[in-house]
């Protein structure tokens, strides 16, 4: 079954402990609103393979604007869309190939997973405005039993701070479930950015099961389970990899006419025309338009959106999906990229 409690913990960070090979979580304690808790965060697969992350330094998404309104403590995040919980799929977070494998410790300089979070571990400490955000599965209070990294009492705390759904069939598939993915997000107010942490096992597969979460398309074996990457299209057909295939470029989401012309312009990558029949196109409620037609290979085409489709002023997410239901592409935007009327919003991944 999905995760009981998902939850997202805001608080300051006062204290840490780095990973190690016997001890492969990153520990963090943090004081949120009088209480203490801890933060475990695996930077090591139980199978000792290396985990996948990547470091959004500019993160920008409409669930920042819903963080920042949140008061100190732990917070329920209902597996719902447009809400607080995230999911790396359907809230566009990232794209697959963005995410590359890392090792938990080795020598030189901002080259392991320890020192790639310690960065803004250590930063956000150092700042006495800066919140740091943790989404995953929460423990505790443990009644007359001490923190055993940090000694506090009760002990309590949150992990899972990963993706949690694309588990294959064994011990974790119990885990998966949609819109509870675990993440570590650090607010700082004077310099106005977000920074978002992002950790995915190998194991996992990149596309799941709406309903289930569990992996309709797995892993690449070839590729020791790292998400689907764009390949060399002249020797495989491209509907064979289709993350990618084609591209979400630019939406005009805030229109000058009344009432609203909204479109969204989409890129074919491929050298071949892609027949568009049976593919959909879904906003941040996952209200769903079909498509029809073709794009020619390297071509642009623009949509005009349609009801029940609607792409909010306030922020909103934008996913592409092909005939087979497996996502090919997503993108989001804030309310600030929305803010001026009549600007088409470019994406660029």
């Amino acid at each position: 079954m999905p995760l009981k409690n998902y939850s997202v913990l805001k608080g300051r960070p006062i204290n840490n402990r780095l990973a190690t090979g016997r001890s492969p979580h990153y520990q963090v304690l943090v004081s949120a609103n009088g209480e203490l808790h801890r933060i475990a965060i695996n930077v090591q697969s139980q199978d000792g393979s290396e985990v996948q992350f990547l470091v959004r330094s500019r993160f920008e998404h409409p669930v920042t604007a819903k963080l920042s309104s949140l008061g100190e403590g732990l917070h329920a995040a209902p597996p719902v869309p447009d809400g607080l919980a995230l999911d790396f799929i359907r809230s566009n977070l990232m794209q697959p190939w963005e995410l590359k494998p890392l090792p938990i410790s080795v020598a030189g300089p901002d080259n392991d997973l320890n020192e790639k979070i310690d960065a803004y571990v250590q930063r956000a400490m150092a700042d006495e405005e800066a919140w740091i955000y943790a989404f995953g599965e929460t423990w505790g209070p443990e009644t007359n039993k001490a923190d055993k990294y940090f000694g506090f009492t009760p002990g309590r705390g949150i992990h899972d701070i990963h993706m949690n759904q694309g588990n294959p069939p064994g011990k974790f598939d119990g885990d998966n479930g949609p819109y509870q993915d675990g993440a570590l997000l650090f607010e700082f107010p004077r310099e106005s950015q977000w920074v978002a942490i992002f950790l995915k096992f190998q194991t996992q597969a990149w596309h799941s099961d709406d309903g289930t979460a569990k992996p309709i398309v797995p892993p690449d074996p070839n590729h020791k389970g790292e998400p689907h990457t764009p390949v060399d299209r002249d020797h495989i057909p491209p509907m064979d990899v289709p993350d990618g295939l084609v591209r979400i470029v630019a939406a005009l989401v805030n229109d000058v006419q009344s009432p609203e012309h909204e479109t969204v312009t989409l890129l074919n990558t491929s050298d071949v025309p892609i027949d568009l029949l049976g593919w959909t196109i879904k906003d941040k409620q996952k209200n769903t338009m079909p498509l029809s037609g073709s794009i020619a290979a390297g071509a642009t085409l623009v949509i005009d959106v349609k009801q029940p489709v609607a792409l909010s002023n306030q922020g909103g997410i934008i996913t592409l999906v092909d005939a087979k239901g497996v996502k090919v592409h997503g993108v989001s935007y804030t309310r600030d990229q929305a803010r001026q009327p009549g600007r088409t919003i470019p994406f660029q991944s």
